[in-house]
């Protein structure tokens, strides 16, 4: 049988290679009895986070402080854009640098923060290089007081909410990823919710050429709280309560058992746990 062959990827410092074992977990969906839950308990009990702003080298190196905002936001519904374009709508010149590039073509008309990407799917729309709602960390503007970084995470911390309910799916989920599998079991299909880490491979071809890229390297595998606990509204929004409680308990309960196999083996290799390589060596100061 013929297999594709995936394009070699070019890792960056401190990055570990691909396609290492992981721990999988499954259940019931407690909401939703037919439908599985397929979690990757290595990366959710990893100690990846966000470090934008704070030593990330952007997917560009020549865009470094664009982070992963280079190419735009895919979204993943009509319901997905209309409520980034509602967030759109609060935006001010005063905090937002492309204000005026996004102005309605005809008064009253709609904002132009989105346009069609090169696989025919709806996107926020890229201005010089980068997305729309990107603040580049140069600008400079009579009356301008934004802050460099992406205006709708701004936007989110001055209302007080969660960036769930600003930015595109794809950029609040990034780096959770959420897929779908179908299981055949006798006559029945049944639907496996996948909730893993957004890989290289996950961006299709061109995250094989990305100069840098985060979930897999231990610069920021530094975080005070396991992604299962620090992407918790998140996970609440991608799986449900019942879905996130029940991850949860697995999660806090791998979590003891690595905490005692530690001790008991004075940190030696762990057979029975397999730790995300990132934390890993992030952990040993690699």
């Amino acid at each position: 049988m013929a297999t594709t062959k995936r394009p070699k990827i070019k890792l960056s410092k401190n990055e570990v290679a691909p396609n290492f074992v992981r721990d999988w977990v499954e259940f019931i969906n407690p909401a939703s009895p037919e439908e599985i839950f397929k979690c990757d308990m290595t990366w959710l009990t990893s100690y990846w986070q966000c470090i934008y702003g704070n030593g990330c080298c952007g997917i560009d190196a020549d865009k470094p402080d664009a982070g992963c905002c280079s190419d735009g936001a895919y979204y993943t519904s009509k319901d997905d854009e209309a409520r980034t374009l509602k967030a759109a709508k609060k935006l001010s010149k005063a905090t937002w640098q492309f204000y005026d590039q996004a102005r309605p073509k005809k008064s009253g008309g709609k904002l132009q923060i989105s346009e069609i990407g090169l696989d025919k799917d709806r996107k926020t729309k890229k201005i010089k290089d980068s997305c729309i709602f990107l603040n580049r960390t140069d600008y400079k503007a009579p009356g301008f007081t934004g802050s460099p970084g992406c205006v709708l995470h701004h936007l989110a911390e001055k209302e007080g909410v969660h960036v769930v309910e600003t930015k595109p799916d794809i950029c609040w989920q990034l780096p959770l990823r959420r897929s779908w599998e179908t299981r055949e079991v006798g006559d029945s299909s049944i639907t496996v919710v996948v909730i893993g880490e957004y890989e290289r491979s996950a961006w299709g071809e061109g995250g094989a050429d990305f100069d840098w890229y985060c979930t897999s390297n231990s610069e920021a595998h530094t975080g005070k709280l396991p992604v299962y606990k620090s992407s918790k509204v998140e996970l609440l929004t991608m799986m449900g309560k019942s879905g996130y409680e029940e991850l949860a308990k697995l999660c806090d309960s791998r979590m003891a058992a690595i905490a005692a196999t530690r001790r008991e083996q004075k940190r030696r290799e762990l057979p029975l746990f397999v730790i995300h390589p990132a934390t890993k060596a992030a952990q040993e100061g690699r």
